[in-house]
C-alpha cells in the first residue's frame, strides 16, 4: 500500500530546557525526545492517522535505538531510516530564552549522517506512489541528501502535493545565494510552498503576503501558505485566498509549531479538505503544540485536535 507521506531531511535527539527565560549560562534541566523538522512533521501526520515515513539517516552509536524507537511509538514508518557506520547521531539543545523564539545550539559535527541520504535509498515507485512528499530546504544545503531530494523532485515531475518546507537555517548554508537558488529550483519542481516571512525573503526576495502569494503562483505553485506568526497564515491558491487567525493560548514553547502545521496541512491536502478548513486544522495544530514544551511529543491526535480548536477559535477570514 502506498504511503501516505514521505519527509526527508534532519533527524537529532532534541533536549529541552524546561525553564523559561533561563539561559544556557543558568541551570537549567532537560527532557529528551527526538526533533528535527521533517522528523516532526513525519511525527505529526502519524499522529493524525496517516500512513507516514520520514527517509532519513541517524549514526552507529548508542542514540540510533532510542531515535528509532521514539519513531516507532509515533507510529512513523521507519524503512527509509539508515544507519551510517561511524556516524555520529545529531543532538540539538533548547533553551526557553525566551519561550516564543528560544535558543537553539546544534550539534551536528562536520556531516552529519541526515545529508548523506542516497537516491537509491527510496524506489522511483514509492517516491511516485506517495500520496505526498514533504521536502525541507535545509536538507538540500549540502551532501547526497541535496542531490537525492532534486531527484525525488523532477522524479514527481510537480505530481499532486509535492511540498516544499523553506524551513530556513542560516548556520546550514555558507550564505543566502546558494540557500535561495536552491529553494527556487525546488520551488519550480512543488505544488506546494510553505515558509513564513522571513523564509519567504530568502528564497524569493518578497516580504509582503499577498505580494509572496503572487510571486509562488506565478512561478506555478498550486497552493502558496505564508506564515505570519502573530498575524496568522495565509492559504492562496489560484481561485481562493484565506486568512486563518491565530488562536489564543498560552504559549510554552515556540519550537514544532510549523511541524504540527505541516502535518496538519497535509492530512488536509490528502483528504481534500477546503482552502478554510485545512488552513484553520494546521494553524491550530501549531498553535496546540505551542501550548505544550515538547515538539514531536505534543503532536495531537485528530479528536484532540479539534477540540482544542473549537476551544481556542478566534475566527478566520476570507
Amino acid at each position: 500500500m502506498a504511503l501516505d507521506l514521505i519527509t526527508v531531511g534532519r533527524i537529532s535527539v532534541d533536549l529541552y530546557a524546561q525553564e523559561a527565560y533561563q539561559s544556557f549560562a543558568d541551570p537549567q534541566t532537560f527532557r529528551k525526545s527526538i526533533g528535527g523538522s521533517p522528523t516532526n512533521v513525519a511525527v505529526a501526520a502519524s499522529r493524525l492517522g496517516l500512513a507516514a515515513a520520514v527517509a532519513t539517516k541517524v549514526g552507529s552509536d548508542l542514540l540510533a535505538p532510542y531515535v528509532l524507537g521514539k519513531l516507532t511509538s509515533f507510529g512513523v514508518d521507519t524503512e527509509f531510516v539508515g544507519i551510517e557506520p561511524g556516524g555520529q547521531t545529531p543532538v540539538v539543545l533548547a533553551s526557553l530564552d525566551p519561550p516564543e523564539d528560544p535558543s537553539i545550539i546544534f550539534y551536528r559535527g562536520a556531516a552529519a549522517p541526515d545529508t548523506n541520504i542516497l537516491a537509491s535509498d527510496i524506489s522511483p515507485a514509492t517516491i511516485q506512489e506517495a500520496k505526498a512528499l514533504w521536502i525541507s530546504a535545509c536538507a538540500l544545503a549540502t551532501g547526497e541528501t541535496a542531490a537525492a531530494c532534486f531527484n525525488w523532485l523532477e522524479q514527481r515531475a510537480r505530481k499532486t502535493h509535492t511540498l516544499i518546507d523553506l524551513d530556513y537555517r542560516p548556520s546550514l548554508w555558507s550564505d543566502v545565494t546558494p540557500a535561495r537558488a536552491a529553494a527556487q529550483r525546488a520551488i519550480a519542481l512543488s505544488t506546494v510552498v510553505v515558509g513564513n516571512i522571513a523564509e519567504c525573503d530568502m528564497a524569493i526576495g518578497e516580504t509582503d503576503p499577498l505580494a509572496i502569494a503572487d510571486n509562488l503562483l506565478n512561478r506555478g505553485v498550486t497552493l502558496a501558505c505564508i506564515k505570519m506568526g502573530g498575524g496568522g497564515v495565509l492559504l492562496a491558491s489560484a481561485t481562493e485566498r484565506v486568512r486563518v487567525e491565530p488562536l489564543r493560548i498560552q504559549l510554552v514553547c515556540g519550537l514544532g509549531a510549523g511541524d504540527a502545521f505541516g502535518g496538519a496541512l497535509v492530512y488536509g491536502l490528502i483528504n481534500g479538505l477546503s482552502l478554510l478548513a485545512m488552513g484553520e486544522l494546521a494553524n491550530g495544530a501549531g498553535a496546540y503544540v505551542a501550548s505544550r514544551l515538547m515538539c514531536a511529543d505534543s503532536m495531537p491526535q485528530l479528536e484532540a485536535l479539534t477540540d482544542f480548536i473549537s476551544v481556542h477559535r478566534k475566527g478566520s477570514s476570507t
